[in-house]
């Protein structure tokens, strides 16, 4: 068994690259040597700034055999009475690459062709192996170099590939494979040797070059963790800055750099967006979590001249905080409410107006949720903060620093004088803004965030700009999930209809386009809902289940269903259960128009009592749907089984007398109602 490394190395890849690069690196690995029957023990991949490497154990001399049968035609027609292959034995072998001889007679009483192939030499296969793995890698962006077609993340400057000891040819554009890597850029000199595939890590380790992204990361993290400690502070470290800072480096360094005192007087965003979000540098708090005039950033080298470093770092952020200190003292010679006449120099979409009229529509949105919702909120408090939560994007700071939209927003309404609560919904009408980010926390906030994102979704499906494919400029699916995550944390019972009835009339859509619109808008946040709920665990037949009941139905609703029916459809009762459902529901679609029961019109004992039991269990399932106890709805439902089941052993549905059978469906159809109560259960596929 041998190693196998494969280096890739190129220019500086952009750090948020990456990660990507490193999953799919690892994925293809695998693919393409599964593919070429070459087994293997472990697949590693490690990236620094300008390589990527994939590296596999146990990797075995020789590609594994192989069988392969094929099925031809059957005895009778393969063979003669005689046992004499047939033409169409004959053709069938020679089509399969075997001599008639050694075809194979199956129980089935079917000729098989069956092929034993012996492993190559898997050194003979890597070449091929290598470069499809290289060329088969896709990036966010790519960029072709000198004259070649060959396109590729950056270009590419060496190749190593190694089976061991030995070199395993690759070539791509002028670029050849050989044993030859590089070092860290400036602590390294020349081309360094790697003798063997089990010496790679070693000899980078030598050569200042951490190659083990993960190992790479924690010494980071523990560099600045320890560093913070020394300066009399703790460090903020945010995963998506650690992970950016990982793939800057080859050979981290922490250092500390630090500003001037006065620079604490803006607001601690303010300070700490242009240090994180623009240098990389990471903050340092005080126990109480006020910011220090320091900060963390990590060199990609050593310690030496690290004041010299960190002077350099202190002059970039002086510059940036100067800034800062500027638009700040400007922006605060204009009120926030005096600019919402400013509001109207920034286009909201063509078409539709400003973000002047767009915040006056949110302010009367915001209202009409209130009331819808039954929140009893200060109407007055909400809809200022409505109107004010667009009008820091005309500030200064926002303009230079757009990451503090909403942030700055929050700030001058303090100083301004408005209310905690207005100045704390500004903000948080932006959340959230991105996968795993905080959701509104205040019920004004919340009514805010829902407000706008509506606006944006149904404004931009009215130009006809709704997502397509991999396309989506405006992020309206990821405000649709930010809808669907405000909802279910505030537990919000309300349609999604009715929340689009007024955002329809202040968009002015023509009545005539609402209900088609309405339903494009309903039916995609259905769909981010649907893949929520799937990446959350949910069955994909319990999710069907559950939005089978109708599009007006309630996010949080809809939510606490589909979580009660997965936990329930595992239960050793749920099966007898399903079964029943599935009889009653095929069933009862037989049934062409509504009618009411008829007690009269029984016959059968199985059917009086089916009717007497369902009596007996509806208040208590209509309780707990109310209550949108749905775990209980399910339960209350469950002693049905035995008097269904009784009735289809006893009663003939479909009766020649038209009135008896009619009678019969709408039972059937008045037990759907119960039964589907947390969901349409007809679509549970049973084991």
């Amino acid at each position: 068994m041998e190693k196998l490394l494969f280096e890739i190395g190129t220019e500086e890849i952009p750090a948020n690259f990456m990660p990507g690069i490193m999953v799919q690196l690892k994925e293809l690995g695998e693919k393409k040597f599964k593919e070429q029957r070459i087994p293997f023990a472990s697949v590693k991949t490690y990236g620094t700034p300008r390589r990527m490497t994939l590296i596999l154990d146990g990797v075995p001399e020789n590609q594994a055999d192989s069988v392969t049968e094929a099925k031809g035609p059957a005895k009778k027609i393969a063979f003669a009475p005689d046992g004499t292959p047939t033409k169409a034995a004959m053709g069938f072998a020679r089509g399969k690459g075997v001599d008639v001889k050694d075809l194979v007679l199956r129980d089935d009483n079917y000729v098989y062709a069956v092929k034993h192939l012996q492993g190559e030499p898997v050194e003979k296969l890597l070449p091929v192996v290598l470069k499809d793995i290289l060329t088969s890698l896709s990036f966010p962006k790519n960029m072709r170099w000198a004259d070649f077609d060959f396109r590729f993340v950056r270009p590419i400057h060496w190749l190593v590939a190694l089976f061991g000891t030995k070199v395993i040819p690759v070539e791509i554009t002028d670029v050849k494979s050989d044993r030859y890597t590089l070092g860290h850029r400036f602590l390294s000199q020349g081309k360094v040797e790697i003798p063997a595939a089990a010496d790679y890590e070693k000899i980078l380790a030598e050569h200042y070059v951490m190659v083990d992204q993960d190992e790479r990361r924690e010494t980071i993290r523990r560099q600045i963790i320890d560093l913070a400690k020394a300066e009399g502070g703790e460090a903020q470290i945010t995963p998506d800055l650690l992970e950016e800072v990982n793939y800057l480096v080859e050979y981290p360094t922490a250092l500390c750099g630090r500003f001037e005192d006065k620079y604490l007087a803006l607001p601690k965003e303010a300070v700490i967006t242009p240090m994180r979000d623009h240098q990389r540098y990471f903050p340092v708090l005080d126990k109480d979590g006020q910011l220090l005039n320091k900060f963390i950033t990590i060199r990609n080298g050593g310690k030496e001249h690290l004041e010299t470093v960190a002077h350099g770092n202190e002059r970039v952020l002086r510059a940036r905080l100067s800034d800062a200190e500027f638009f700040f003292n400007e922006d605060r010679k204009v009120k926030l409410a005096d600019r919402l006449e400013k509001l109207k120099t920034v286009v909201f979409q063509e078409g539709l107006g400003n973000m002047n009229d767009k915040s006056r529509r949110l302010a009367e949105t915001v209202g009409v949720l209130n009331t819808l919702l039954d929140l009893k909120l200060d109407n007055a408090d909400l809809k200022r903060a409505a109107l004010l939560c667009k009008a820091d994007l005309v500030t200064g700071m926002v303009t230079e620093f757009t990451e503090l939209q909403g942030v700055m927003g929050r700030e001058y309404a303090l100083l301004d004088g408005e209310k905690p609560e207005v100045a704390a919904a500004i903000y948080e009408h932006y959340l959230p803004r991105f996968a795993g980010d905080d959701l509104p926390k205040s019920d004004m906030g919340r009514l805010i965030s829902l407000a706008d994102k509506l606006d944006n979704i149904v404004a931009t499906f009215s130009r006809g700009l709704a997502p397509t494919g991999s396309q989506d400029p405006y992020a309206l699916r990821r405000q649709a999930l930010g809808i669907l995550n405000i909802l279910i944390d505030a537990q919000y019972h309300l349609g999604l209809l009715k929340m689009l009835g007024n955002t329809f009339m202040m968009l002015n859509i023509p009545a005539d386009k609402t209900k088609t619109l309405g339903l494009q808008v309903v039916d995609f946040i259905y769909q981010r809902f649907r893949n929520m709920l799937l990446d959350q665990g949910i069955r994909y037949d319990a999710v069907d289940a559950v939005l089978a009941e109708g599009r007006n139905a309630d996010v949080y609703d809809l939510y606490l269903r589909a979580q009660a029916l997965n936990a329930f459809v595992v239960k050793p009762e749920a099966a007898a259960l399903l079964q029943a459902a599935t009889r009653v529901c095929n069933l009862s679609s037989k049934l062409e128009h509504k009618v009411r029961v008829d007690q009269e019109l029984f016959k059968e004992q199985a059917e009086k009592d089916l009717f007497a039991s369902c009596k007996a269990q509806e208040n208590n399932v209509i309780g707990a749907t109310v209550k949108h106890d749905y775990g209980q709805a399910l339960a209350a439902v469950l002693p049905l089984i035995d008097p269904i089941n009784k009735f289809f052993d006893d009663v003939m549905v479909m009766d020649k007398d038209e009135a008896v059978k009619n009678n019969r469906l709408a039972l059937l159809d008045y037990i759907k109602q119960m039964i589907n109560a947390t969901g349409d259960l007809s679509k549970i596929v049973q084991a």
